[in-house]
């Protein structure tokens, strides 16, 4: 068999890492360690499709279990990756027994951040972030109902969007002064407001949940500043948390995530570690970051890949998210922290089609894309190769995107 790479949790990242490192060679074998029972799958939908019942876990899986089978790439699911010995090269397993690598990709992902607070057991108090989240969601699904969502973040709003759709009255509570505060810029976070409250959902921000109430499942949401909101479902969104105790554990360097080179390598040579996991340095934007998209874990599990199979590449792949909410699809390229200006391109006080460019020292950093799918593929060009835009041009919707560029 040669030599034996071994992944570490069946994620998004886990299934682009498994298909390039065949791609580039790899004639070992590979096995992929996972928790859940499932082979990996989108997790986008889960939020989205899944949760409005218009999509089934096989159409979100992101290949069949056919394809992996023919690539020789082994599965053992249900079980957990508990400890890493890099010195004997052994990881030990859940069940009591032990698997060796030659090579280990550590795909691990993260995980919701629990709150802990009175009644947080109750029944009818859920998190989203696997398919079984998904399902017991469903389950307290009620046409005419009363749903609050606990975070204003992208998951806390698409989740709200779904449920909405579904008949139930939603509420959103949000800690900070506007939704999306921590990802976006107040414009981006007025249009949601917007938006949402044009379907019926009601926002209520600088609201923070104390505690919850009721006899077996929830029924009612106390919150910091005396109110009381009935629910028969609870969705807590409140961030994320990369699943690095592991790599810490097995003597990696963790820094808000496992520490990654450019080639997806971690301090340890014969370990790579892809997706929302890793801490990583991006050139462009020159800072260490840690992202939690799809893009990032399908671009640097490719990387990894090829790192295992001797074929370096460096990974400077421009980061790019999307949340789709109604009949809202929103496009985001780049990072946009620490913008010093920033350009609006159609309406976006009354309608649903705009774009807003974020510049810093006169180059576009950033653009968020709503219903715009021009501004968006043009955007990525605008950030890539650094060109300078003509501002004018740029604000007027009639000018067509790709003559904004200054010659």
């Amino acid at each position: 068999m040669g030599q034996s790479c071994v992944v570490i949790g069946a994620s998004h990242a886990a299934a682009g890492f498994v298909a390039g490192l065949r791609q580039d060679g790899w004639e070992g074998r590979i096995l992929v360690i996972g928790e859940e029972s499932i082979i990996p799958y989108h997790r986008p939908p889960l939020s989205k499709a899944l949760l409005s019942g218009e999509k089934t876990i096989e159409e979100i899986l992101i290949r069949p279990q056919d394809v992996y089978e023919k690539a020789g790439v082994e599965f053992m699911l249900g079980t957990r990756a508990e400890a890493i010995t890099p010195a004997s090269k052994e990881i030990s397993l859940s069940d009591g027994s032990t698997v060796s690598y030659d090579k280990l990709a550590l795909t691990v992902g993260s995980r919701v951040r629990r709150v802990s607070m009175p009644g947080d057991d109750l029944k009818g108090i859920h998190y989203l972030r696997d398919y079984n989240d998904v399902q017991q969601i469903k389950s307290s699904v009620k046409p005419g109902g009363k749903a609050v969502i606990i975070g204003g973040g992208y998951i806390g709003l698409e989740a709200a969007a779904v449920l909405n759709k579904l008949g139930m009255k939603v509420t959103v509570l949000e800690m900070m002064s506007r939704v999306l505060e921590r990802v976006t810029s107040p414009e981006i976070s007025e249009f949601y407001m917007r938006v949402h409250t044009e379907e019926g959902v009601d926002i209520r921000c600088e609201i923070g949940a104390s505690g919850f109430e009721g006899n077996d499942s929830v029924e009612q949401v106390l919150c910091n500043d005396g109110s009381v909101f009935d629910a028969d479902l609870v969705i807590i969104g409140v961030g994320i948390v990369p699943n690095s105790e592991i790599a810490e554990q097995a003597g990696l360097k963790v820094e808000n995530g496992i520490v990654v080179d450019e080639y997806a390598r971690t301090s340890d040579p014969d370990i790579v570690s892809a997706g929302d996991c890793t801490y990583h340095y991006n050139k462009l934007y020159d800072r260490w970051i840690r992202l939690e998209s799809v893009q990032n874990a399908s671009d640097q599990a490719r990387v990894a890949a090829s790192t295992v199979a001797g074929k370096e590449k460096v990974y400077n792949a421009l980061p790019w998210f999307w949340s789709d909410q109604y009949d809202v699809k929103l496009q985001i390229a780049g990072l946009s922290q620490g913008y010093d200006e920033l350009i609006i391109r159609g309406d976006q006080k009354t309608g649903r089609s705009f774009a807003i460019f974020y510049l810093k020292d006169d180059l576009i950093i950033a653009v968020d894309a709503i219903n715009r799918p021009p501004e968006f593929m043009m955007g990525k060009r605008l950030i890539s190769e650094k060109m300078k835009v003509d501002r004018d041009k740029l604000k007027d919707d009639s000018v067509n995107m790709k003559e904004v560029v200054l010659t």
